[in-house]
């Protein structure tokens, strides 16, 4: 994939925008959004949804594709970064772009500028590369769900990386400073004066560094976390040797079924570049058995690995702790003699209703909707306004039946309680309906029309009645000899 051009973004209107966004959530259910569904949810105010598909498919940023099913519109990896950085400009995160600076397997690394003019480094998730495309097996993005588009999987990558990066920063690990995260983009610091280590041919003292290294991961897993990719790839050196880890996806708890494994394998990565590179070898080494968790940042981060049973435990232990307030009323209380039945028992209490809190305040921390709140005002405000047209059309529907059945001149409702509307006979007009019935059914004829003519409907209907004739031209007549 070539750079990524961000020059057309600057003449993008804010039409162009809501047919972007309208596109990106009608993705979230169609792998092909149907160009009347993309017309529904931007609900432009003048129409022309079909003459802003036409300039965006110029631009790549969207694509029309034929399906086995059905056809329709998808977006790009450029319409999804523009949408990315659309929003980080509004934050006023990012006010500048600049050029590529990396290329990984799974992304692509630019540098950028924020309101204040300090470069910062923008990192683009690109799942779904010929180089790296057996997501599944390797991570457990999806969960329970079977599968997702490759922009679902970048944008779940991008936000376990933020996660990742956020609490080790926050626990003094040397990562770079987490900045803001939009879809499958994470704005981040930029690290000066800093190269790769598999860039760097010779340092001052290898031994030193080459402790630091086994140090970190130590100190990662003590913490709850292995980071399963700890090679010369992805460490960065300063001018005075002092390291920094960057690339955090992948990264999983200290309860995975094969932590182990992976923990050894980051071991022996260190180890054998530093024999090749810098011929030194050392018989000290980390084993897994060494490793004494301080802190659960597995559990903050809900790394791969830790499972809602381990949670359920770690809270169990955490809630029925003694404190030290509590040691030092025991020590002070000698004069009261305590029930110790009645004081389990109420603890126990306790704890089950602080658990249950806990658990009912963490299923409602979901993911925020990849969609602008304006679409979806707007979506919501089409529903509505889709509801009252077809209860309308029920209703003028019930007045010409009843006219027609000549019910109408005694008197009583036009229409069933089931309706919820009842007018009587001798307020409704009968030329008046059959007026508005008549216009009802032109205004409906055009828009069968209007989307008839939308560009690949007309195609796409054509080709299912050709297949439906063949089918009936195959199709065997039962009964005749």
């Amino acid at each position: 994939m070539g750079k990524l051009n961000v020059v057309v973004l600057k003449f993008l209107t804010h039409e162009d925008f809501r047919v972007l966004t309208s596109v990106e959530m009608g993705m979230r259910n169609h792998e092909l959004v149907p160009a009347a569904l993309v017309a529904a949810i931007a609900a432009l105010k003048h129409g022309g949804c079909h003459k802003v598909l036409r300039e965006l498919i110029k631009h790549k940023l969207v694509v029309y594709e034929r399906g086995k099913h059905a056809d329709g519109f998808r977006l790009t990896n450029t319409g999804y970064d523009y949408l990315a950085l659309k929003t980080l400009a509004s934050r006023e995160i990012i006010t500048g772009f600049g050029s590529q600076i990396g290329v990984g397997k799974e992304s692509d690394i630019y540098v950028v500028q924020n309101q204040e003019g300090r470069r910062l480094a923008l990192k683009l998730h690109r799942l779904g590369r010929t180089s790296f495309r057996k997501i599944k097996e390797k991570r457990d993005y999806l969960k329970h769900r079977t599968s997702a588009s490759w922009l679902y999987y970048s944008r779940l990558a991008a936000l376990k990386e933020f996660a990742f990066m956020k609490v080790l920063y926050g626990r003094g690990f040397p990562v770079p400073k987490p900045v803001d995260c939009n879809r499958h983009c994470l704005v981040m610091q930029l690290l000066e004066n800093c190269y790769p280590l598999c860039q760097v041919r010779e340092v001052a003292d290898p031994g030193d560094l080459y402790d630091k290294l086994m140090s970190l991961i130590v100190k990662l897993a003590d913490h709850g976390l292995i980071h399963c990719d700890f090679n010369e790839f992805n460490i960065l050196i300063s001018d005075k040797d002092e390291p920094t880890i960057i690339d955090f996806p992948q990264m999983i708890s200290i309860s995975h079924a094969n932590a182990e494994m992976y923990f050894d394998r980051d071991i022996a990565c260190i180890r054998e570049f530093f024999k090749r590179r810098f011929d030194y070898e050392s018989e000290e080494f980390p084993t897994f058995a060494d490793i004494n968790r301080e802190d659960n940042l597995d559990h903050e981060v809900s790394a791969s690995g830790f499972s809602k049973e381990m949670d359920s435990e770690l809270l169990r232990e955490i809630l029925t702790a003694p404190s030290q307030f509590d040691e030092e009323d025991n020590d002070t209380a000698t004069d009261e003699e305590v029930d110790d039945g009645e004081q389990v028992a109420q603890d126990s209490s306790d704890a089950s209703e602080d658990e249950e809190k806990f658990l009912a305040a963490e299923k409602e921390n979901s993911f925020t909707p990849l969609c602008d709140p304006d679409v979806t005002s707007r979506v919501q405000d089409y529903l509505r306004s889709a509801d009252a047209t077809a209860s309308a059309e029920l209703e003028e529907t019930c007045a010409k039946r009843a006219l027609q059945s000549g019910d109408s001149d005694d008197g009583e409702s036009l229409f069933s309680a089931g309706v919820g509307s009842r007018i009587s006979s001798k307020q409704v007009d009968k030329d008046y309906v059959r007026a508005r019935i008549k216009k009802s059914l032109h205004n409906e004829g055009k828009k069968q029309r209007r989307r008839i003519r939308i560009k690949g409907e007309a195609s796409a209907v054509t080709r299912s009645r050709r297949d439906n004739a063949q089918s009936l031209k195959e199709c065997p007549v039962w009964g005749y000899d």
